[in-house]
């Protein structure tokens, strides 16, 4: 504390607030304490009324006009929302009385408008209305922006998929999670409004507003005149900050669920066939697949494309190239809302101002029934009245999936819906995920970087990179052949080294000749071979023999790491316990129909032997 007194910020900080604070406190004082505050001046209630008159309704055209104004420039980008953005600051920048002498030229008496409307813009409550709006609307139009742009987009996509179209995700999303800075910008708009002085003055000396009349007392009468406007002023912009500060409750009381909910209908099975064509700065998609089950999953490493390959399925990621279709059904040009999806964001988006109930009840065609019987199938009983801010990842992620089921949707797109959850938490709803699959039939798109996901949730698999596709078909069979290294890698196949074809069933790592299945690869060709840890087996007969470098006991399973000779490593992942000591020498089975080789490519990192793997 002691440290904070003596550092020169805390002086610098300090003096400016005492400049800011004593005039206001010595006002105060002297109010308090003076015989003749000027509350009997004549013209001081008609100028408080006039000034509380044109600041509501100046106010209140700024809100109907700026708010969707703010929108706008909040979302997009291009010159004109450039040179609006500038624009509309412009009276910030400018003094007031040019900002007056500009509004003059436009509405002035002698203007064709002001000749239109019979010189009644000028000298009247109109003219104090326009000299308050243009000055103050900055005030809510910059606030307002800000607190649209904070709105995380994925927000837009979610109330999109369940139904909404944009208008309805204006009122439903973006006003109510960016009311708070919209409110403070009114406020600070009307008591901008409130307290304008140089464009009044220029455009509409009469009537009086109340900075307008504090200035003629103070030019006739002298300053006690003036205490008692000031004094107002001061109290209302007092009141303004303080509501400011004020937590409104919501007006509407959300809708209860049923105590009693109905299970799902059986929803037919839905598959998915597309082609996709999306060209990006840097990046362009590329990908096709006919799908024949219900489960499919795209798996592939950051950046490979496959959240974007997820939004242009959903009808969210637009391109003239794109062709999607349900069941047979073309959805090229069906708008997103009215596709019947259901979608889970990366992450576990879910809208911030809903409580639990409310979430499950957002879609447009939500049935409260149905809505129940999900809150209670994925354990979320006793959470219905809580934020999002009171629920823990895991919970967070529960809602997300229980929202976009309370519809019976035809389809449900998940997106890495597991990734940010910590490592039990992500098993324990993998294996829920699963069970509803199975139960209900859910049919599900999965967007994944993990492997393991990938073939737990899907039985049909794309693997993807740089928005290309690298492999597809029955998840087991690209597990068990994967076409190519790099295939291999992205599936998490640790097994992957250099070698050289013997003869037709026969490949030399290093010194030791490994048997494997008929490859069709020329003998002497240079190649790289994987094999899954699970396909070797410790065995008396085995083929190959190899020193344990490391052992990990994890109850359940036992892992090994194998060292041929010649230097090559293998990693052993076996169910039950093993008995292998470290540095010890045994007999490995490497099964050969499980193992997969290719021709080594010059730049694969992988074909030089000494290449840590």
């Amino acid at each position: 504390m002691s440290r904070m007194i003596r550092s020169p910020l805390t002086w610098l900080g300090g003096l400016l607030a005492l400049y800011l604070v004593v005039p206001l406190v010595a006002f105060v004082i002297r109010f308090a304490f003076s015989r003749d505050r000027g509350l009997h001046v004549d013209g001081l209630w008609s100028a408080l009324g006039v000034s509380l008159a044109s600041a509501t309704i100046s106010t209140l055209i700024v809100a109907v006009l700026g708010i969707p104004l703010a929108y706008r420039l909040a979302h997009g980008n291009g010159p004109i929302r450039a040179a609006v953005n500038v624009l509309v600051q412009l009276p910030l920048a400018m003094p007031p009385v040019m900002s007056g002498m500009v509004l003059i030229y436009i509405v002035g008496p002698y203007t064709p408008l002001g000749e239109l409307f019979g010189g009644h813009l000028t000298d009247s409550l109109t003219g104090i209305v326009l000299a308050q709006t243009f000055v103050a609307s900055p005030f809510l139009i910059v606030a307002a922006r800000a607190a649209f742009a904070s709105v995380d987009p994925k927000l837009y996509d979610l109330a999109s998929t369940l139904g909404h179209r944009q208008f309805a995700r204006f009122a439903r999303v973006a006003l109510p999670i960016a009311a708070p800075g919209i409110l403070s910008g009114l406020l600070m708009t009307w008591l901008r409004a409130l307290g304008e002085y140089g464009a009044t003055v220029l455009l509409s000396y009469h009537p009086y507003s109340l900075p307008v009349y504090t200035y003629v007392q103070f030019s006739s009468l002298g300053v006690p005149a003036t205490e008692a406007p000031t004094a107002f002023a001061l109290g209302l912009a007092c009141l303004v900050i303080a509501l400011t500060r004020v937590r409104w409750p919501k007006l509407r009381r959300p809708r209860p669920l049923p105590p009693a909910g109905r299970a799902p209908d059986v929803v037919p099975r839905t598959t998915v066939d597309f082609a996709l064509d999306v060209p990006l700065s840097g990046f362009h998609l590329d990908l096709a697949y006919r799908a024949t089950e219900s489960r499919i999953a795209i798996l592939g490493p950051s950046g490979a494309g496959k959240s974007m390959a997820l939004r242009s399925l959903a009808g969210l990621q637009r391109s003239p190239g794109n062709s999607v279709a349900y069941n047979g059904s073309v959805m090229t040009g069906v708008p997103t809302e009215s596709r019947h999806l259901g979608f889970v964001a990366q992450g576990g988006a879910i809208f911030p101002h809903l409580r639990v109930r409310e979430q499950l009840l957002f879609a447009h065609d939500a049935d409260p029934r149905l809505a129940s019987w999900w809150l209670s199938t994925m354990h979320l009983d006793g959470l219905a009245d809580r934020r999002p801010d009171q629920l823990s990842g895991g919970q967070r992620q529960r809602v997300a999936i229980a929202q976009a089921l309370s519809r019976s949707p035809r389809l449900i797109l998940l997106d890495e819906p597991f990734s940010s959850l910590d490592a039990v938490v992500r098993d324990e709803l993998r294996r829920e995920v699963r069970r509803l699959q199975l139960e209900a039939g859910l049919s599900t798109v999965l967007v994944t970087h993990d492997p393991e996901e990938a073939a737990l949730l899907a039985d049909e698999i794309l693997v993807i990179s740089g928005g290309r596709l690298l492999q597809a078909g029955k998840t087991g069979d690209v597990y068990r052949r994967p076409a190519s290294p790099e295939v291999a890698r992205l599936l998490g196949i640790p097994n992957l080294v250099a070698g050289r074809i013997a003869s037709s069933g026969l490949i030399m790592a290093g010194p030791v000749a490994v048997p494997v299945a008929e490859t069709g690869i020329r003998p002497g060709t240079e190649v790289l071979w994987c094999i899954r840890p699970e396909h070797i087996a410790r065995s008396d007969e085995g083929t190959v023999n190899a020193r344990v470098v490391d052992v990990a006991d994890m109850g359940t399973v036992t892992a090994a790491t194998l060292r041929l000779d010649g230097g090559t490593e293998l990693r052993m992942r076996t169910a039950g316990l093993v008995e292998l000591d470290i540095g010890a020498e045994y007999r490995f089975d490497l099964d050969p129909s499980m193992i997969s080789a290719w021709p080594a490519a010059a730049d694969d990192p992988a074909a030089d032997p000494a290449v840590d793997r």
